[in-house]
């Protein structure tokens, strides 16, 4: 098990324009425990959330890294740029997306970790 893992941030910028994420700790790459997911994601302008206003059965917790992500989160809308911790309790209707003109590049954690048949995005109205 590779205890230290690093984001290719060159890796996710090469596919742009797609969304793209980095897996860094799942269940195929151990994450036993069931504690977390950790994922690095690269949104495009343009780009959001697939699902559109959605919930999930966990929480998410959200790390910017560069851009600013704009954010609907139970109704209420917010911007999250550089350095900014977003957190999304579980059942919560949030949606993501960049309205900006640089990609958002952000980690994603989600706790407790889903589980490999569980659907991650649940869309609501």
């Amino acid at each position: 098990m590779d205890y230290v893992r690093n984001v290719d941030f060159a890796g996710l910028a090469a596919q742009a324009p797609a969304r793209a994420t980095q897996f860094l700790l799942d269940h195929q790459n151990g994450a036993k425990t069931g504690a977390c997911i950790v994922r690095c994601m690269n949104v495009p302008p343009g780009e959001g959330s697939p699902a559109g206003r959605h919930i999930h059965h966990f929480e998410q917790i959200y790390y910017i890294i560069s851009g600013v992500m704009d954010l609907e989160i139970d109704g209420h809308e917010m911007q999250a740029g550089p350095g900014a911790v977003v957190y999304i309790p579980a059942e919560v209707p949030h949606k993501n997306w960049n309205a900006g003109g640089e990609p958002v590049v952000h980690l994603a954690l989600l706790t407790p970790a889903p589980g490999p048949e569980e659907q991650i995005s649940i869309p609501v109205g």
